[in-house]
């Protein structure tokens, strides 16, 4: 009596009353000494689905998106030591020079010391030595006969210059003094040249701007590492400007700050015409020089720790990375994405041939979030590439980390120890994928090889963009497909104009022995690349191939299933037969199992180690960076009981933004985690090894998953 009447009801006529309704006139007035709360808006009286089925997903998106904006707008390096360099009794001047003749006399006698004494008398706030003059006490000071207190004393001054007279909170002639001092002071060239000498001081390669005493002193050695601080200082300060509307003291509300356009960490490392792009020519040296110092670090860590140089030069990175961010983040989130995106392939480049060990301790030590991220995954997907084989390169997220890079970590965990890893130039995610390898790689060195090893027409690609193998895999020409694939630098996933790689080809013309052949080769395709929403495994059933489609499922497993198309169908959703669904669901069980029993034992011990250390610093930064859902939000509450009810792509549907609907596959990638899903998808060497990264990579992911049973006893 109390169903709901629908149409298609034979008992459309008879009467319907909700169940309170009768209740209530059975009972009448002894409801009341009942104590029962009937009423239909009782949490406890409503169901799962019917708390769902009242989710706006339009209204949804737009909580999401709020919700992302402000985790991506957010500062994230607060520097609350600048707080006490602005005393609101004293406003800041222009910085008056002072009137120091005497200094100068000094100066001109070589009597730097005395003349150091009287300068130091002088730095108070609104007031400045003149710039000349301490452009010659540093001058003095790189020569080489300064003694140690001369070189501290100097540095104090620099210091109480900066504390006293704040570039970022005063007029722009502040500004113009300090770009006047810090720069060589026999060259003048700049901020960045006179950064770049005393770095390379440090590292002793010898370029600098103009010869400096050699060997290098060890007084000298300190001073150009103390002049780096200093300039790492000031660059804080101006990062802290930036962000100082987010986080500054009630009572310090109102203090002006100077225009980040116009600050020292804009004129040092953007010209004008690069301000646009995050790898400016500037930036590219500071990196390379990074690089340097961190290895230096590693094989001398003793001597070289003293100095701090690698952690100053990882530090100086991560302020000049934010404040860039958050000076395009307003104008073009698109532009940070791929200025991000450009660093971490440049870094991964021109650190192909540094030890995995080495570049997972530097992400450890970086202190930015949104670098440590950016370096972690470019840094991860290398290793991939550079051990033969690869992942996609669509943007980081929880469930690629969980469904592309655990598998992979088993694939790196089965390296021979003793393989030499390639340190010519490779493909990086998007050059991975692209079309074809550069001219630096090229495919064939026919100067090595006989031409009658060479397959006729190999460099030749028609107008559609195809290359040879494209067209041997859609004509199954076996003989040629492996002739092709015998030569050194083959692109296994070159794609034509079109997008469409030679697997793609082969599954969609159902050339299963070459499809066999393509996932035997070293390094193996990309399975889930898609052209359209169209991926091989999609291709396969499109076209009727089931073999073949069997065939990639027992390959890759049942992660491929994961995979929608644009219409957010799944493999399975392309067959309505239940014989063929289970055929397919049996392939799948069969790859899960041979990829979880491949090994028991770990054949590359360091590389599994420097692996796990990435991965387990990209997890836990993604989760800080992004905000995954957690315990005792409402609006992930709101998230998860919409995706109890729905699939993802259904909550998602006719959503624009992307960073939304990957946010939606994160919470349901950690619900799956919480139910006990994907974590069988690691290798059973890797789960059962006992070294200490690796541990604690598991013990995050068992975390990941308690955090997503919390989600679920939420409903």
């Amino acid at each position: 009596m109390a169903k709901p009447i629908t149409e298609a009801s034979e008992y459309h006529n008879a009467p319907c009353y909700p169940v309170s309704h009768i209740v209530q006139h059975l009972f009448g007035s002894n409801l009341v000494d009942m104590k029962c709360d009937l009423t239909d808006d009782h949490p406890a009286k409503k169901t799962k689905t019917e708390s769902v089925v009242d989710v706006d997903f339009s209204k949804l998106e737009s909580e999401l998106r709020d919700y992302v904006i402000k985790q991506e707008g957010r500062p994230r390096m607060c520097f609350l030591e600048f707080l006490g360099y602005h005393d609101p009794h004293s406003p800041q001047t222009q910085a008056t020079e002072t009137d120091s003749s005497n200094v100068g006399s000094m100066i001109e006698c070589g009597l730097f010391i005395e003349a150091l004494d009287s300068v130091r008398s002088d730095v108070f706030p609104g007031l400045v030595p003149p710039a000349p003059y301490l452009v010659s006490l540093l001058g003095y000071a790189q020569q080489g006969h300064a003694t140690s207190f001369y070189l501290r004393d100097l540095r104090h001054v620099m210091y109480n210059l900066l504390i006293t007279n704040p570039p970022w909170m005063a007029h722009c002639k502040v500004r113009k003094y300090f770009s006047q001092v810090l720069q060589c002071p026999r060259c003048k060239t700049g901020l960045w040249p006179f950064l770049e000498t005393a770095i390379s001081y440090c590292l002793s390669t010898g370029v600098s701007c103009h010869p400096l005493p050699g060997p290098a002193l060890p007084t000298l050695l300190q001073f150009h590492s103390d002049l780096l601080a200093f300039v790492l200082k000031l660059f804080q300060g101006e990062l802290h400007s930036v962000n100082a509307e987010d986080f500054v003291l009630p009572e310090r509300r109102g203090v002006s700050f100077a225009p980040a356009s116009g600050s020292l960490l804009y004129g040092t490392f953007w010209t004008v015409w690069e301000r646009s792009t995050l790898l400016s020519r500037a930036v590219k040296q500071l990196i390379r020089l990074l690089l340097q110092a961190f290895i230096e670090d590693c094989v001398h860590r003793d001597e070289k720790q003293k100095l701090r140089l690698a952690d100053n030069l990882l530090d100086l990175l991560s302020v000049l990375v934010e404040f860039w961010c958050q000076q395009h983040f307003k104008l073009k989130q698109t532009l940070v994405e791929k200025g991000l995106k450009d660093l971490a392939e440049h870094f991964a480049v021109i650190s192909q041939d540094v030890s995995p060990v080495v570049l997972a301790e530097l992400v450890v030590r970086i202190t930015s979030t949104r670098l440590k991220l950016v370096l972690a995954d470019g840094i991860f997907r290398s290793l991939c590439c550079r051990n033969g084989f690869t992942v996609g390169d669509e943007p980081i997220s929880f469930k690629k980390m969980v469904l592309s890079y655990l598998p992979a970590l088993g694939n790196l965990a089965q390296c021979p120890s003793g393989a030499r890893l390639r340190t010519g130039p490779t493909p990086h995610s998007g050059a991975s994928q692209g079309a074809g390898c550069s001219a630096d790689c090229s495919p064939v060195n026919e100067t090595s090889l006989e031409k009658e090893n060479v397959p006729k027409g190999l460099n030749r690609v028609n107008a559609a963009g195809e290359t040879l193998l494209h067209r041997a895999c859609k004509r199954n020409q076996v003989e040629t497909v492996l002739q092709i694939l015998a030569l050194p630098g083959i692109d296994i996933n070159v794609k034509d104009h079109a997008g469409w790689t030679p697997l793609h080809e082969a599954c969609n013309h159902g050339s299963a022995a070459c499809v066999e052949i393509l996932l035997q080769h070293r390094p193996a395709p990309i399975l889930d690349n898609q052209v359209g929403g169209v991926s091989p495994l999609h291709d396969s059933m499109l076209n009727g191939h089931m073999d073949i489609a069997k065939m990639l499922l027992e390959h890759a497993g049942s992660v491929l299933l994961q995979q929608t198309d644009g219409n957010g169908h799944t493999a399975l959703d392309l067959t309505s037969e239940t014989t063929r669904r289970e055929e397919l669901l049996h392939s799948a069980h069969v790859g899960d199992s041979a990829l979880r029993n491949f090994s028991t034992e770990v054949l590359n011990v360091p590389l599994l180690e420097a692996a796990s250390s990435l991965l387990a610093n990209l997890i836990f930064t993604y989760r800080r960076e992004q905000g995954l859902p957690h315990h005792g939000d409402s609006l992930s509450l709101t998230l998860v009981r919409a995706l109890e009810t729905h699939s993802p792509q259904k909550v998602t549907s006719g959503w624009t933004d992307q960073r939304v609907v990957r946010l939606v596959e994160d919470a349901e990638t950690l619900l799956e985690l919480g139910r006990g899903g994907y974590l069988g998808q690691i290798s059973r060497a890797v789960r059962e090894c006992k070294e200490e990264n690796t541990l604690f990579l598991m013990e995050i992911l068992e975390d990941f998953k308690y955090r997503g049973e919390m989600l679920l006893a939420d409903l």
